[in-house]
């Protein structure tokens, strides 16, 4: 039998060394000076979008740009990345994000910089609008990855996890007793500012 992937979607993630508990109580700060917006955000707190241009997230960003250096390339992609957008969110007890996408961006992901165990899951779903229509009964026991209709991913502390910004996911509910706090962000090409 020959057997090809076509149309794969990735989710790429790459470890950092920075200092989280820093991060942590910068972003805390921020949130009990500014009201912040409602998005996706619900029993959560998310800033204003303009958080790539404080210099007290500047090793952030940096960071951000090497591994969506390494996306663009594995993506083929030929123009430079350009940082259109960058917050924090805050999710309390409870707090999670409603599904979404990321319009008008080429890749979107999440830093993760306080996650204590229970925080929420990051859920990516199927792209394909197809497949939802078609729910055919499977064999016993867990299905290998590639059939999966939805993937749990992890958060864990000091990682960034980046993905197709077309790629419908959410954030399940922070069961913790404490915040759970990561930085969002959006890619595009330049050129296409």
């Amino acid at each position: 039998m020959i057997k090809e992937a076509f149309f794969p979607t990735f989710i790429y993630a790459e470890d950092l060394n920075l200092n989280t508990q820093e991060l942590a109580n910068h972003i805390i700060k921020w949130s009990k000076e500014e009201e912040g917006i409602k998005k996706t955000n619900v029993k959560g707190w998310h800033s204003k979008t303009k958080m790539h241009e404080k210099p007290e997230y500047k090793p952030l960003v940096d960071e951000l740009f090497r591994v969506i250096k390494q996306v663009f390339s594995e993506e083929f992609l030929d123009h430079e990345p350009v940082l259109g957008n960058m917050w924090a969110n805050i999710n309390y007890k409870g707090g999670y994000n409603k599904p979404h996408v990321h319009p008008n961006s080429v890749f979107s992901g999440v830093y993760y910089v306080k996650t204590p165990p229970g925080c929420g899951n990051l859920i990516c779903n199927d792209p394909r609008p197809g497949i939802q229509t078609c729910m055919p009964t499977r064999k016993k026991g867990e299905p290998p990855p590639y059939l999966w209709r939805e993937v749990p991913v992890a958060p864990q502390e000091n990682r960034i996890v980046i993905f197709p910004a077309w790629l419908w996911h959410s954030v399940n509910p922070n069961e913790s007793n404490t915040e759970r706090i990561s930085v969002s962000f959006n890619f595009i090409q330049r050129g296409f500012e």
